[in-house]
């Protein structure tokens, strides 16, 4: 093909990640793998992913309810930093008091005091994946290819703007319609009613 200057169709600008310091704070990875926490305990898992708008990249935050996969909460912007999760974690609607844990990989945007003093006053207990480990926070990672595959797949976005609109219907979806295995083949909106009353969602 490049002796004949041929260009594959499918060829796509890949994302090159920038080589910065992780996280290297010496909380430990409280959640274990311990995904299927049942009903009793509030836990956050966190991550962020890319997506390409016009010529550039932009960053998508995206917060899960391990009790019932739901978003809990989500931001979109420009700028891979620790703005872009305190934007996601004011989505969240229930009391962050009710939070016991908040997990994610050891990305620096997790590592802040803005999000240390967040937790702190919240008494919300932190705990980070081992480095390079994406196992340790699966459920994370599954959700985000099903986002690459349901919502990000064969899409164009011209703007931040129109990115974050695309994204509230998806997650509204998400939560509302779509069927996950792991609750019965219930959307979390249906699981949750179907959760006792004292169940914070």
């Amino acid at each position: 093909m490049k002796s004949l200057s041929l260009v594959s169709k499918y060829t796509i600008k890949r994302y090159r990640g920038y080589q910065i310091a992780s996280n290297s704070a010496v909380t430990a990875n409280h959640l274990q793998r311990q995904f299927n926490v049942g009903t009793k305990q509030q836990i956050i898992v966190a991550d962020l992913t890319y997506i390409r708008v016009n010529h550039c990249w932009n960053y998508l935050c995206v917060l899960l309810n391990l009790s019932n996969r739901q978003i809990a909460g989500y931001s979109v912007g420009q700028h891979k930093t620790a703005d872009l999760v305190m934007s996601a974690l004011s989505q969240i609607k229930q009391p962050l008091s009710s939070l016991h844990l908040f997990h994610s990989d050891r990305g620096k945007e997790f590592d802040n005091q803005l999000l240390d003093k967040c937790f702190n006053t919240f008494n919300i207990q932190r705990s980070l994946s081992k480095k390079g480990c994406p196992y340790d926070n699966a459920v994370a990672e599954a959700t985000f290819k099903s986002i690459k595959t349901e919502f990000v797949k064969g899409e164009k976005f011209m703007t931040t703007e129109e990115l974050k609109q695309a994204f509230a219907a998806y997650a509204y979806w998400y939560n509302h319609k779509r069927l996950h295995s792991s609750l019965g083949y219930l959307p979390p909106v249906e699981f949750n009613k179907r959760l006792p009353l004292n169940f914070v969602v």
